[in-house]
């Protein structure tokens, strides 16, 4: 057990995402939509 946890965890580094991959995740779930219907989803993207 001493020997698993006596190690430094190791960190992460943080990820940046361009203008670009923002602007379209943005507009991505602006048209994004779930529908319910009688116990059943539906997914859809308004064009």
């Amino acid at each position: 057990m001493e020997e698993i946890y006596s190690e430094a965890p190791k960190t992460c580094r943080i990820a940046k995402a361009r203008p670009e991959t923002i602007s379209f995740l943005l507009a991505f779930s602006k048209s994004y939509q779930v529908a319910t219907y009688k116990n059943l989803k539906f997914e859809r993207t308004l064009n």
